[in-house]
This record gives structure tokens, sequence and C-alpha cells, in this order.
């Protein structure tokens, strides 16, 4: 996944043809391109016909151009995006799917190690405790007392 940060070759070669245009509307007006091409009768150029087709092309690919920009922007965002597998969260990468871990030592040449997020960590201490608060693990624990349990029998008179 190579994702490139400089401007597309397709935003340089609209604007390449749009030139092309502009350039060809000149030329047709300096030595009339019909006439040279198929004959026929000489046109007077007016220049201020020129102008106009020059600012009408030069506004439609001013629009065009920001319209494919946004379009290779979003393309270049969407690639850049990392496919995961929503089960087993193996990344999808040149064609084949592999761990995380493998990912990030074959592309970008990154060891991995493993932790614990705050949050995850709370978590696990909870669901300890919870499992030691029911008496479940007071058996398997080592060195691990078993806690009383409370009876709610009125006391001995």
């Amino acid at each position: 996944m190579k994702v490139r940060k400089s401007p597309s070759r397709v935003l340089w070669y609209e604007s390449l043809g749009f030139g092309l245009i502009v350039f060809l509307c000149w030329l047709n007006k300096v030595v009339d391109l019909p006439h040279l091409v198929v004959g026929g009768e000489a046109h007077a150029s007016k220049w201020r016909d020129s102008f106009m087709e020059t600012m009408l092309i030069v506004l439609i690919w001013a629009f065009v151009l920001s319209l494919t920009k946004r379009l290779v922007d979003r393309l270049h965002h969407l690639e850049g995006m990392l496919k995961i597998c929503a089960w087993c969260r193996k990344v999808g990468h040149r064609d084949k799917w592999v761990r995380l871990e493998e990912y990030f030592a074959e592309d970008f040449r990154i060891g991995t190690t493993h932790g614990v997020c705050p949050e995850c960590l709370k978590k696990l201490e909870e669901d300890t405790r919870r499992f030691y608060r029911l008496g479940a693990g007071a058996e398997t624990a080592p060195g691990v007392e078993p806690q009383p349990e409370e009876h709610s029998s009125s006391p001995a008179a």
C-alpha cells in the first residue's frame, strides 16, 4: 500500500490537456487552421473572441480541476486506510491476510511487543475481583485466602 503525497499525475495531465486546447484556440486565430487544413475561405481573426474563448476554457478547467482534485484526495484517503478483518483482526496486505504484527514487521520494519492498555487493565482487574468474589477461584489460586461469606441471619439472643 503506497500512497503518494505529491500531486497526482492525473491533475497534471488534465492541466496539460486544457493548456493544449487553449494553445490550439490561439493557433487557430493566428494561422487560420480550418483554411490550412481543409481549404476554403480565409477567416478574419477577432482577438476579442479568442480572449473570451480562453476565459471560458480557463473557467471550465478550474471547475474540472477542483472536482478532480477532490476525487483524487478522496482516493488517496481511502487507499491510505488499512484493511483489517472484523473477526480475526488480520490485515489485508498485498493480496494476502497476515497478522498485524507480521504486517508491521514486513511493511514498516517495526518490531512489536505486547502490553495492556489502561482500559483493558481496569476491566481485567474488575473481572478478576468478580471471579474471586464469587468464590470460583478460591480453590485454584495459590496464596489467596478465601473470603468469608456473609450471612444475613439474625443474631442469637
